[in-house]
């Protein structure tokens, strides 16, 4: 499975965080074990995700996996749970059985509960007993549904950012910048998101390695061509590139193979 071209969602069951995380984290998410009988089987699996530089916990229930990370390859054990920026295109290759507890932050949300810069992950695959007690993790896991597992690591998130308080300023600025260039419909270049945050270049720049670890260059293109991509596998008769900022469809097509590594005619 492949994600944008194929619904992964399907094998999952989510929820949004609360209020006083919202900002830090897009959702939590446990694979559905109806979901995977349903539409797995009884075979072993491939799910294939691109970047997005939004880091993301994998707290394993199930059994061990194959994970390439970008050109890494590495075996995750049933014991071991992992953090990783998603930086480079991810494939995680599954047993039927796998089952997986998610954590997906937004941009700098991770810093801002654990007071870490996401650059500090890197390329790296990040053994999660480094940020979370191996006592917290063991509790949760005993816990027998995926709603007490969340309240119980929510619970842990919410005491981590108010002993943390990790909302300097240069986060703030990064996101408020994200959603002025979504806003836009993602027309804005770099010069003008930083004016209208009163920033320089130069500032923003550094702001944006600080907090997410890529320039801003690269991570707007990133994310113009995940939400474009996106639109055109689900509304390909009514896809419009220049709601994307894209002045034309070759400028479209390129940045696909950019961002998957290969052509779009050999995905569909």
């Amino acid at each position: 499975m492949v994600e944008i071209f194929d619904n992964i969602r399907k094998l999952y069951q989510f929820s949004a965080p609360c209020p006083a995380l919202a900002a830090y984290i897009e959702f939590y998410s446990e694979t559905s074990p109806e979901a995977m009988r349903h539409h797995v089987g009884e075979a072993p699996f491939t799910v294939k995700m691109f970047p997005s530089f939004t880091p993301t916990i994998w707290l394993n229930l199930g059994t061990p996996y194959q994970l390439r990370n970008g050109q890494q390859l590495h075996l995750v054990d049933e014991h071991t749970d992992i953090l990783l920026l998603r930086s480079d295109i991810v494939e995680r290759r599954n047993l039927p059985t796998d089952n997986i507890f998610t954590v997906k932050f937004n941009p700098g949300g991770f810093e801002a509960v654990f007071g870490i810069a996401q650059t500090r992950i890197g390329h790296d695959v990040v053994n999660v007993n480094e940020i979370i007690p191996a006592t917290i993790l063991r509790k949760l896991k005993r816990l027998n549904n995926f709603d007490s597992r969340l309240s119980f690591l929510e619970q842990f998130l919410l005491d981590k950012l108010a002993a943390t308080k990790a909302q300097v300023h240069y986060l703030q600025s990064v996101q408020q910048v994200i959603q002025t260039f979504c806003a836009s419909g993602m027309q804005l270049n770099n010069q003008e998101l930083a004016n209208r945050q009163h920033l320089t270049e130069k500032t923003m720049y550094r702001y944006f390695m600080q907090a997410i670890g890529t320039n801003p260059k690269n991570f707007f293109a990133t994310l113009r061509a995940r939400t474009a991509l996106t639109d055109y596998i689900s509304h390909k008769d009514g896809f419009d590139h220049l709601m994307y900022g894209y002045y034309d469809l070759s400028h479209f097509y390129k940045d696909v193979v950019k961002f998957t590594g290969r052509r779009l005619s050999t995905q569909e």
